[in-house]
């Protein structure tokens, strides 16, 4: 049953309204795991793509082309979200999720450094840019055409299911990544099976597509539209008229910056690469850990978003930034000692100091390995001081 925006309904859910949850929340699962898939395998992407440079370079270069794909969100959600405006929800979603599909069954056909040289990485990082591009467009897409269905005391425990989406995606992505390696072994995985969780996505794209096609266009959209109500000039009244700009920059930095850096990049994805990185898991055990705690945690996502229709969105945020701020260092200080204690006992007992010259001590980020720094064992608090 289509709803109208403001409306507030005490009514049971109906199939209709059921269909639109699970349709917009299947698609962008699917997308957030086509995604994840270049973090997730970002180990033997960097021995495929960037092996022209050191592995440690190389990995460092992974990681930029990660990033690549979310610096360019923001640039998404403005182009697909005023082609959500001009055309429709419905149509947008679908151009977003085939851009998505194909990029990354792409990337599992894309040939290496070995055999194309620089192209290999240049095509990969286009292919990121084109993932976040249709990411940015998909995720807000999703999240505004669930809203426009969502009665309005309901909205929040709605939306909630949009944000278990990037959870599962990357929960899904693990899984295929833990059952092709049990599969193919570590060997075969190493060599080229981990190009299969990338081709899987073109059997994802099929599905999100079908899906897709069944559900009809926004009811608020189509009201405002049949009302000739639709903005002209949406992103000129967005960002050129100080009181919306205001909502805004208070939504961006006040309101999902925080939860971002918490929730996925540091919660999620900084802890899989240090379990991998710095305490030298193995990577099955490290994958088997961080999708056990995924599937513990995303229940939390609805249970949130339905107190949020209760007590108000602010508590919850402010809550959850805090909790974050007290218990990282904790949390991650705890993985280490219960993960591998003994180097948690090594770097206790062998502290390592870096000692430099002050008149030659500079920024030392240098990821292709060109620079050469002396270092003295000593202690590990890194710090610049003039030699002995």
């Amino acid at each position: 049953m289509a709803t109208v925006e403001g409306r507030i309904s005490h009514a049971p859910m109906t199939a209709e309204e059921r269909k639109v949850i699970f349709a917009s929340s299947l698609g962008t699962v699917f997308e957030w795991y086509d995604f994840y898939l270049a973090g997730s395998l970002a180990i033997y992407i960097s021995k495929t793509f960037f092996s022209g440079v050191n592995p440690t370079a190389g990995f460092i270069f992974t990681l930029l082309g990660f990033a690549a794909g979310f610096a360019v969100r923001p640039f998404g959600a403005i182009v697909f979200g005023r082609l959500g405006d001009m055309v429709g929800r419905k149509y947008t979603f679908l151009v977003t999720i085939v851009i998505m599909g194909l990029s990354t069954f792409l990337i599992g056909f894309l040939p290496g450094y070995a055999t194309i040289g620089i192209a290999a990485p240049v095509i990969f990082i286009a292919m990121r840019l084109l993932q976040g591009l249709a990411l940015g467009g998909e995720y807000g897409g999703a999240a505004t055409y669930v809203a426009e269905h969502a009665p309005s005391n309901k909205r929040g425990a709605w939306t909630a299911w949009i944000q278990t989406t990037a959870t599962l995606g990357l929960f899904i992505s693990l899984i295929v990544i833990l059952a092709v390696r049990t599969i193919t072994g570590e060997e075969q995985f190493g060599a080229w099976a981990w190009r299969i969780p990338f081709l899987v996505s073109i059997l994802l794209l099929a599905v999100s597509v079908w899906i897709r096609m069944k559900l009809h266009e926004s009811p608020v959209f189509e009201r405002i539209k049949s009302e000739g109500k639709t903005s002209k000039v949406p992103l000129t009244e967005a960002f050129d008229e100080w009181k919306n700009l205001k909502i805004v920059l208070l939504a961006l930095f006040g309101l999902t910056a925080g939860q971002a850096v918490v929730w996925w990049y540091t919660g999620q994805f900084y802890s899989l690469f240090f379990l991998t990185q710095t305490l030298k898991v193995d990577g099955t055990s490290a994958n088997i850990m961080v999708a056990v705690a995924l599937l513990i945690g995303t229940p939390f996502f609805v249970f949130f978003g339905s107190l949020s229709d209760r007590i108000g969105r602010k508590p919850i945020i402010m809550a959850g930034c805090l909790i974050a701020a007290l218990s990282f260092f904790p949390l991650f200080k705890a993985l280490a000692h219960y993960t591998n204690p003994a180097l948690e006992t090594a770097t206790q007992k062998s502290p390592i100091v870096v000692i430099a010259n002050p008149d030659e001590c500079s920024f030392q980020f240098n990821p292709v390995g060109t620079s050469k720094f002396r270092r003295h064992a000593i202690s590990r608090r890194a710090r610049c001081r003039k030699p002995a």
